[in-house]
């Protein structure tokens, strides 16, 4: 019991969040109360909202003692037939595990119970439910996050590694990039490419026109007059803004053509040229080998768990929301298929059968050995980070409810005398 999980430790908070809740509630009753008392013999009608307010306080007392006396004595004062679980902790753990032996753990009672129980058809109409869809998903989260913290991180990253080296060893770099560059080509991709480099080229150009204005002016003899020298480099300037413009705006240019031509002979090289195809192989193996790739290879793992436990933890993720839709796909194929159905009830009935034949006695006393294990006090606790935020309800309502009541008898004695 002294072993605390994430899960508990989450519970524990939303239980505290739902006693300030609760509390802050009978605090404002309580406030409300004594400013309507206070109020009334200037108003008459704040006398109803004094009866609603003393009432609410009333029933909020009166459910919080009854909720605190199941796992504590009430403000530390033991008054009989409060901690009520921390006293009766093994009374209760023999009693949960001869009902389970008695009403659950005989193959009479399973093989009744579950030839009638059409457990795939019921699993496939709960499933079908997103809500329950989302509840199950939650289940499966925990258990991959319980299986991903258990996992030995290095056994799995030099597995992984190994796995990756061998694949990317086996598959030729050479024809995977001439078939990308073909797929390129075949979508324009590589257009949009050349294209965003005409215009950068005369971006550039424009930008340095005074450099290349006084380069040329740096070359031409000291004898030719400047005013050549402008005319002359206005004359190449403007020729290649005007071919730059050109090849931008025909997309049958000639140089566009030649272009496509010489990549896809290089595509074509890149499958068949021995010559390219060593080269391919000589740049992966350096690759493999670099520093910064193999330490990448060796953290990918630890990014790659990261990842999923962040993602499992996130409501919102997009491996939450295919989990949940899976699980609601799988639900509606159960609902509608019988032979599906037929599936999951003989493997349920299989497999609990072999616990029942196997594990009768020991699941019994399992129960009650680790209920009876447990400290009172622990036992309380947990047992309250189980339903203890639930049972906060009862406060809130008993509020609620006790000052409506309280209201009506009010109203009902102001009616009638």
């Amino acid at each position: 019991m002294d072993v605390i999980s994430a899960a508990d430790l989450e519970r524990r908070g939303a239980l505290r969040k739902m006693k300030i809740g609760a509390t802050a509630l009978l605090v404002a009753v309580t406030v409300v109360f004594f400013i309507a008392r206070w109020q009334q013999q200037y108003h008459g009608w704040v006398g109803y909202i004094r009866a609603f307010a003393e009432a609410s306080m009333v029933g909020a007392l009166a459910d919080w003692f009854a909720v605190s006396a199941l796992f504590k004595h009430p403000l530390g004062i033991p008054i009989p037939h409060t901690a009520i679980i921390p006293h009766r902790k093994d009374q209760i753990g023999r009693s949960l595990g001869d009902f389970v032996q008695t009403n659950f753990l005989t193959r009479e009672v399973l093989d009744e119970r579950l030839a009638s129980a059409n457990v795939g058809k019921r699993l496939g109409d709960w499933l079908a439910d997103e809500r329950n869809a989302n509840k199950a998903g939650e289940g499966v989260t925990d258990l991959l996050r319980g299986a991903l913290e258990v996992l030995d991180d290095r056994d799995v990253s030099s597995s992984l590694e190994t796995l990756i080296e061998r694949r990317v060893r086996a598959t030729p770099v050479a024809p995977l990039v001439g078939r990308a560059i073909d797929l390129a080509m075949e979508g324009g991709h590589h257009q949009r490419l050349f294209d965003a480099m005409m215009t950068g080229l005369g971006s550039f150009i424009e930008e340095n026109r005074a450099t290349f204005r006084a380069r040329l002016e740096h070359e031409s003899p000291w004898w030719v007059p400047e005013s050549i020298d402008d005319r002359l480099f206005a004359k190449i300037y403007g020729a290649v803004r005007g071919f730059l413009a050109d090849v931008g705006a025909d997309s049958n240019h000639e140089l566009r053509q030649a272009m496509d031509a010489r990549v896809a002979t290089f595509a074509d090289r890149l499958r068949t040229d021995p010559a390219l195809l060593a080269k391919g192989e000589e740049l992966k193996l350096e690759l493999l080998a670099h520093p910064d790739v193999r330490a990448w290879l060796g953290s990918l793992w630890g990014e790659v768990k990261r990842n999923t436990v962040a993602a499992l933890d996130d409501p919102g993720s997009e491996l939450r929301h295919r989990l949940d839709v899976s699980l609601t796909s799988l639900g509606r194929r159960l609902a509608a298929e019988p032979a599906l159905q037929a599936k999951v009830d003989d493997w349920v009935l299989r497999a609990a059968g072999h616990v029942v034949d196997h594990y009768r006695g020991e699941v019994a006393d399992l129960i009650a050995g680790t209920v009876a294990k447990w400290d009172g006090a622990a036992t309380a606790e947990r047992l309250e980070l189980q339903v203890g935020r639930d049972l906060q309800f009862i406060r809130i309502n008993g509020t609620i409810v006790g000052g409506l009541a309280g209201l009506v008898i009010y109203t009902a004695s102001q009616l009638l005398f």
